[in-house]
């Protein structure tokens, strides 16, 4: 008996699944509570996002528009800071605090922040982790195969340990976006509470996924055996 009918799955990830499903509704409540203040500065998103990366020394990065609500990302393959459309063109507290938090991303790219070097040496071993590993360990713990399990344990852990070298990428993109805003004006003291509420929301949801990809593993690791659990007969040996 494995995932959510097992107790132990309960027991491990649930709580962890419960901390990510609160982690998301608090940054939809910090976004809209930051969406109905208006920078005193009157700057957009787009706006706040290049003088935040001109601060930083990054002038030769693009800034585009890009489909849908809070899928504001810096592609560092491209040069391109994408924010969604509202964070664009908007001049709300949450709109230049996402803007400015992007814009992180851009002046580490550009500075060589070496967390950032590692996460992005990560990003294909991650995304083979997260698709390949739970096909292969569906299929070792259903045929008792001990090889293949473990294969897709190996598999799980790089992408677990993306989302821990993620962390510090993030909290850092945040103060420095967050730092700039202050320095240059954009916002007033005053407002740095409401853009940090914005900020420290959007870092809970990656420390909620970094616990939950963590729950994960050592749920897999102690059904899979390799960790106080049922040991499995690797029948192809």
């Amino acid at each position: 008996m494995f995932f959510g009918a097992d107790p132990l799955y309960l027991l491990l990830v649930a709580p962890a699944l419960a901390l990510a499903a609160w982690a998301q509704s608090r940054i939809r409540s910090a976004y809209g509570e930051g969406s109905r203040y208006r920078a005193s500065s009157g700057a957009t998103g787009a706006e706040a996002a290049r003088v935040v990366m001109e601060r930083g020394g990054v002038r030769d990065v693009a800034i585009e528009p890009v489909a849908g609500m809070l899928t504001d990302h810096y592609d560092p393959s491209r040069k391109v800071l994408r924010l969604s459309a509202g964070n664009f063109r908007q001049d709300s507290l949450a709109a230049v605090g996402v803007a400015a938090h992007e814009a992180g991303h851009a002046i580490q790219d550009a500075t060589h922040y070496p967390p950032l070097v590692v996460r992005n040496f990560m990003v294909p071993l991650a995304a083979l982790g997260s698709n390949a590993s739970m096909l292969l360990l569906v299929g070792g713990l259903a045929m008792q195969w001990a090889a293949l399990t473990y294969v897709a344990i190996g598999l799980f852990s790089l992408a677990v340990l993306f989302q821990v070298v993620n962390l510090p990428v993030e909290f850092n993109a945040s103060r420095r976006g967050r730092a700039m805003l202050q320095e240059s004006g954009l916002i007033a003291p005053e407002e740095d509470e409401v853009v940090g509420r914005v900020l420290n929301a959007a870092a809970l949801t990656y420390v909620a996924a970094t616990l939950t990809g963590a729950a994960q593993l050592v749920y897999f690791l102690i059904r899979s055996g390799a960790v106080g659990g049922r040991s499995h007969r690797d029948d192809r040996a």
